[in-house]
């Protein structure tokens, strides 16, 4: 849209539909959108209007919410899912705080998709290899493009607290600075979006697939949670002697029973189940426990007034808005029901046939399908809208013959 056409208030319109395109461009039946394919209307979030300081030509973004010409929020809108399961919580005098961690790996331009991912070649004429994990010169090959990642945050109003090289070869990570959960949501977008723009100027490519190579660790969207009072703002996942209250206790028995039914959330793609049947650091359990890595769902150690509760599920390749309201209507499904959670593991621990999840996407789909919680909690018009998107997606990957199975498989008699 011009600004001109921007600036005096013209309302933009988009097809129902378009809000459940595949990634390969695709759409379902026109029954999971409604068969006339009527118009939304785009609304923009005055907060979130930004003008864009890596474009060369002077242009602008504005984050919307989708709507329906009624007037109410679309029911297949992320966004709009998000604001209700937050109205939710403020409806009982809550508000959920969050976190998000992002990780995401830059490579050199990759022109063949046959072909691995490799790093980018630095200022030093070498490719990493490896070996730079938590280094603190090991984006230095790397410093104009970070630079201008730091420049182009600071004029998004985009605050970040830490910032660090992780496991893999050219992996990184971000973590955002906790607060309001829809804020969390736009600013990782905008930070992903940011990230590939900047990445392209510089000749690089930054991947948030979340397993992009082999025999290395993926990257996650670790979501840090906790609920304070709306007025006060106490936590009430502490009381005031500093121990974990119930109400701590019911989110958690809440996310171990929406966890198996919504990975199809937090795990949107075929090779978001790479990276969780490879379990080092991305446990693929709704098990729970006191700063232990191996489980999908971890209490960091903190302080009483930070006492929160990480979903380390996600990869990168979630939808923040998405990832986000799943995680916190399955805490607050959990407060509201009074749920108990199991027994907290430590240590090495075999994972239980109850808190495993599904490996595969299709088995993730399957699970999502047969999800009463999922429809009570997002909508039958989304769930079925949302699996009948990702079944077209997992239709197409089935649809080609991979290089393992000709190298594999066919010599075999």
């Amino acid at each position: 849209m011009t600004a001109e056409g921007f600036l005096e208030g013209r309302r933009l319109q988009m097809a129902r539909g378009v809000l459940l395109q595949c990634i390969m461009g695709g759409y379902p039946e026109s029954r999971f959108y409604g068969s006339d394919d009527g118009d939304l209307a785009l609304v923009p979030d005055a907060a979130h209007i930004h003008r864009l300081p890596w474009s060369l030509q002077p242009r602008a973004l504005a984050i919307c919410d989708a709507d329906e010409l009624s007037g109410e929020s679309s029911c297949l809108s992320t966004r709009g899912q998000l604001k209700a399961v937050i109205a939710r919580y403020a409806a009982r005098g809550l508000a959920p705080v969050v976190a998000t961690e992002l990780e995401f790996f830059v490579f050199a331009p990759n022109t063949d998709p046959t072909q691995a991912f490799q790093p980018p070649v630095g200022l030093d004429g070498r490719r990493e290899d490896g070996f730079s994990a938590f280094s603190i010169s090991s984006n230095n090959g790397l410093r104009p493009f970070f630079s201008e990642v730091y420049e182009c945050m600071a004029a998004l109003g985009l605050p970040r607290d830490t910032f660090m090289h992780e496991m893999g070869v050219s992996q990184f990570e971000i973590n955002l600075l906790h607060g309001d959960p829809l804020l969390l949501a736009d600013q990782t977008f905008l930070f992903k979006h940011l990230l590939k723009e900047v990445a392209l100027k510089h000749g690089l490519t930054v991947v948030c697939m979340a397993k992009p190579l082999a025999k290395t660790a993926g990257s996650s969207m670790h979501i840090h949670q906790s609920v304070v009072e709306l007025g006060t703002g106490r936590n009430v996942f502490s009381d005031e002697a500093g121990q974990p209250t119930a109400t701590f206790r019911h989110f958690i028995g809440g996310q171990q029973a929406g966890m198996a039914d919504f990975t199809a959330l937090f795990a949107p793609n075929v090779n978001s189940y790479q990276r969780l049947c490879h379990p080092y650091a991305s446990p693929n359990n709704a098990c729970w426990s006191l700063d232990n890595r191996s489980a999908g769902l971890r209490i960091p150690a903190s302080s009483p007034v930070a006492r929160r509760v990480e979903n380390r599920l996600p990869g990168a390749d979630a939808n923040p808005y998405l990832a986000i309201a799943a995680s916190l209507a399955a805490g607050l499904h959990g407060i509201e029901n009074e749920l108990e959670p199991t027994a907290a593991i430590q240590g090495e621990f075999e994972v239980p046939e109850a808190l495993s999840l599904p490996c595969t996407l299709h088995a993730a789909l399957e699970r999502l399908k047969c999800s009463h919680l999922a429809r009570e909690l997002f909508g039958k018009e989304f769930i079925e809208g949302y699996i009948a998107s990702k079944t077209m997606e997992l239709t197409s990957f089935f649809d080609e013959i991979t290089p393992w199975e000709r190298r594999v498989l066919a010599a075999q008699a």
